[in-house]
C-alpha cells in the first residue's frame, strides 16, 4: 500500500513537472531573400561558381535543438558569378538545359531532413533526402545553428541525379572532364 501511494505521488509530481515545463516545438521559416546558396563546380583545369535561390525553407526545433528541416530550391535561378557577358549566358543556359538540370521540366529541387544528430552545442550531422530532376537520393552534411542563422556545406554527386554531361563515368575526353561532385554552401537567415 505504501509503495502504491509513493508511486502515485512520484507520478503526480513528475507528471505535473512535465506538463508545467513542456518542450516547445517550433518551426522557423527561412527568410529566402536574406539567405544565400552558392555552388562551385569543378572541371579539369578550373572551376565555376554561382548562386541559386531558395523558393522556401524551414528548420524545426525541439526547444533549442534542431530536429528537422525542409527546403525547396528554385532551379531556374541558377546563376554563374565567375563569368560575364556571352560566356556567362552560355553557361547559365547550358546548366538549365537537359544536359544538366533540365529546369523546364524540373524547375525545383527539394531537400527533406530525415535524421538529425547533435555533434556539439550548435552543430549537427544531418541526413536528408535530396531530390533533383525527379530522383531522390540521401545526402549527409553538417549544419551549424547560431540564433537565427544556420550554415551548411553539402557535397553532391550529380551523377546520382542523372546529371552526367561531361562526367568521367561515360568516357568524356580528359580535357572536357567535369568532376561528378559539386559543392553547395548555404547561409540561412530565419
Amino acid at each position: 500500500m505504501k509503495k502504491t501511494i509513493l508511486s502515485l505521488a512520484l507520478i503526480t509530481l513528475f507528471g505535473a513537472a512535465a506538463v508545467a515545463n513542456p518542450i516547445k516545438k517550433e518551426t522557423k521559416e527561412v527568410k529566402t531573400s536574406e539567405s544565400n546558396v552558392t555552388w562551385k563546380g569543378y572541371k579539369v583545369g578550373g572551376s565555376h561558381t554561382g548562386t541559386i535561390s531558395l523558393k522556401s525553407g524551414a528548420l524545426q526545433f525541439d526547444g533549442e535543438k534542431l530536429v528537422g528541416g525542409e527546403f525547396v530550391v528554385d532551379m531556374t535561378s541558377i546563376n554563374t558569378t565567375d563569368l560575364e557577358g556571352e560566356y556567362k549566358g552560355k553557361l547559365d543556359g547550358h546548366l538549365k538545359s537537359d544536359d544538366f538540370f533540365g529546369t523546364d521540366n524540373h524547375p525545383t529541387a527539394k531537400l527533406v531532413f530525415t535524421k538529425v544528430k547533435a555533434t556539439g552545442k550548435n552543430s549537427y550531422s544531418v541526413t536528408g533526402d535530396l531530390t533533383i530532376k525527379g530522383t531522390t537520393e540521401p545526402v549527409t552534411f553538417d549544419v551549424s545553428v547560431y540564433g537565427d542563422k544556420a550554415t551548411a556545406s553539402v557535397k553532391v554527386d550529380r551523377t546520382k541525379y542523372d546529371v552526367k554531361y561531361g562526367s568521367g563515368i561515360i568516357g568524356t575526353a580528359k580535357d572536357k572532364l567535369i568532376y561528378d561532385e559539386f559543392d553547395l554552401v548555404v547561409d540561412l537567415q530565419m
